[in-house]
């Protein structure tokens, strides 16, 4: 049993999963601070200049001025903001998942056969172009 086991973890297939889970942690590290540093903010002053990993709701009745505040005094709370940036991330990473994926499966579709160009002449066995319509090798006409 250890064989067989040690042989399913050095396997091919293992291996490549291994290397997709961290480069897909990496890469979603990667997307969650574009979302973060680069999207959210233009987004957030187009609204209004709206911080959206500020927004909260509290949930002791106490007002907070901000999320440090709430965090300090250890009030639980419904922190909705930090939600819309991590369904946006989300999206994003399903949006460039899509894409890689596609972009995959086109590069492996097999090559399309091209048509025939030449047809085997019933008399001689020779080839001949699909257009002839007289045989140059036996002169049959019945191609």
């Amino acid at each position: 049993m250890f064989k067989e086991f040690k042989k399913f973890l050095i396997s091919g297939n293992m291996v490549d999963m291994a290397i997709g889970f961290i480069f897909g942690g990496a890469f979603a590290t990667v997307v969650k601070s574009l979302v973060a540093n680069v999207i959210m903010p233009p987004i957030g002053l187009l609204l209004g200049k709206v911080d959206f990993s500020q927004l909260f709701i509290p949930l002791d009745g106490k007002e907070y001025a901000s999320l440090d505040a709430l965090t300090k005094a250890g009030a639980p709370a419904i922190k909705y903001g930090a939600t819309i940036n991590d369904i946006i991330s989300f999206i994003i990473l399903g949006i460039v998942m899509f894409m890689f994926i596609r972009s995959y499966n086109k590069m492996k579709e097999a090559p399309k056969e091209a048509a025939p160009t030449e047809k085997t002449c019933p008399e001689c066995a020779m080839s001949i172009p699909i257009a002839a319509k007289k045989c140059g090798h036996c002169g049959s006409t019945n191609v």
